[in-house]
């Protein structure tokens, strides 16, 4: 564990302010969830909470099966990290920060739920040089918890009308069993 020099006192209703800075590393927002650890030492430890992370073993069968359909590598990713990828080196991007820019793309999704994908080339994930050809983002009673990427293979390749249904029904399928219907 990292430390950061910070000092917070709890209050008579037993609360700890999380301070500006390290939300704002961590990505962490009013009303996201936290898991709270207790360790070995007594240290207890808050862990940024991610439903699509809790389905990593599913995730990554998903993203195989879409990669050996589609011949594209793939990408699972929460709110802030990568979880799974297939068919690109996991070692460098597995547990890296997703972009801004993939964030952002999420905005977008109907009122029946289904993701709007994004199809205009960008960086998933950050200090990466790999490009998104389509994405689709994972919701969770209607909020934005993940996203499914469909990268592109070179400059030329284009997300065709079946990689875009390949990638919506790979994101309606992880949102609906993360919402339990």
């Amino acid at each position: 564990m990292k430390a950061t020099g910070i000092v917070r006192r709890i209050d008579d209703l037993g609360r700890v302010v999380i301070p500006k800075e390290v939300r704002r590393t961590l990505r962490i927002r009013e009303g996201d969830p936290m898991e709270i650890y207790i360790g070995d030492d007594g240290e207890v430890v808050f862990k940024k909470y991610s439903p699509v992370a809790s389905l990593d073993q599913f995730a990554g069968d998903y993203a195989r099966s879409l990669h050996k359909v589609s011949g594209y590598a793939v990408l699972v990713c929460d709110r802030g990290k990568v979880i799974e990828a297939v068919g690109i080196p996991k070692k460098n991007i597995v547990g890296q920060p997703v972009s801004q820019e993939l964030i952002d793309s999420g905005a977008g999704h109907n009122s029946q739920g289904i993701p709007l994908q994004k199809t205009q080339r960008f960086a998933p994930v950050e200090g990466q040089e790999y490009q998104a050809m389509v994405s689709a983002p994972i919701l969770v009673d209607s909020d934005v918890d993940g996203f499914i990427v469909m990268l592109a293979k070179d400059e030329d390749s284009v997300a065709g009308e079946s990689e875009i249904k390949l990638i919506q029904t790979a994101a309606v399928f992880i949102s609906s069993l993360l919402s339990g219907y």
